[in-house]
C-alpha cells in the first residue's frame, strides 16, 4: 500500500508538477530570452514527454482507485468522475497535439499553417488546465480516501487486539 502511494505522489509530481512548472516559469523565460517561436519548437518536444507521463498517469489512477480500499463509496465516485475527465482531457490533448504538430514544418521548429493553429493551441491550453483541475480533485479525495483507509485499518486492528 505504501509503496502504491509513493508510486502515484511520484507519477503526479512528474506529470503535474511538470506541467506547472513548465507553464509558470520555462514558458514565460524561453519565450523572453529566445522568442515566441523559438519556445514554441522547445514546447512542441517537451509536451511529447509531458503527454507520454500522461498516459502512464491516466493508467496508474485508474488502478489507484481500483485498489483503494475506501470505506465512503460516494467518495470512490467521485474520484472515477475526476479520473474520467483527466483520461478524456488526456487524449484530447494527444489529439489536438498531433494536430498542431500538422500545421508546423518537418522539425517542428515553424508554424507553416497560421489561422486554425492559435486557436487550436488556445482549446490545448484550456484542455491542460481542466485536466490539471481534475487531477487536483481526484488528488484531494485520494488523499481523503487514504486517511480513511489508514483509519479503517487501525481501527480494524485495534478492535483485533487481545485485552
Amino acid at each position: 500500500m505504501t509503496a502504491r502511494r509513493f508510486l502515484m505522489l511520484q507519477v503526479l509530481l512528474v506529470w503535474q508538477g511538470g506541467f506547472v512548472f513548465y507553464a509558470a516559469f520555462v514558458v514565460p523565460v524561453g519565450t523572453q530570452l529566445w522568442g515566441a517561436a523559438a519556445q514554441g519548437a522547445v514546447t512542441a518536444r517537451v509536451t511529447d514527454a509531458l503527454n507520454g507521463v500522461g498516459l502512464i498517469g491516466v493508467g496508474l489512477l485508474a488502478l489507484e482507485v481500483a485498489y483503494s480500499r475506501d470505506p465512503h463509496p460516494r467518495r470512490t465516485v467521485c474520484r472515477w468522475s475526476a479520473w474520467s475527465i483527466v483520461m478524456v482531457c488526456q487524449f484530447v490533448l494527444l489529439y489536438l497535439h498531433q494536430l498542431l504538430e500538422a500545421f508546423m514544418d518537418d522539425d517542428r521548429r515553424v508554424v507553416i499553417v497560421q489561422p486554425p493553429f492559435y486557436p487550436v493551441h488556445r482549446v490545448y491550453l484550456w484542455v491542460s488546465t481542466i485536466l490539471w483541475l481534475a487531477c487536483c480533485l481526484w488528488l484531494w479525495w485520494t488523499l481523503r480516501a487514504w486517511t480513511a483507509e489508514d483509519r479503517a485499518a487501525d481501527h480494524k486492528a485495534a478492535s483485533t487486539q487481545p485485552f
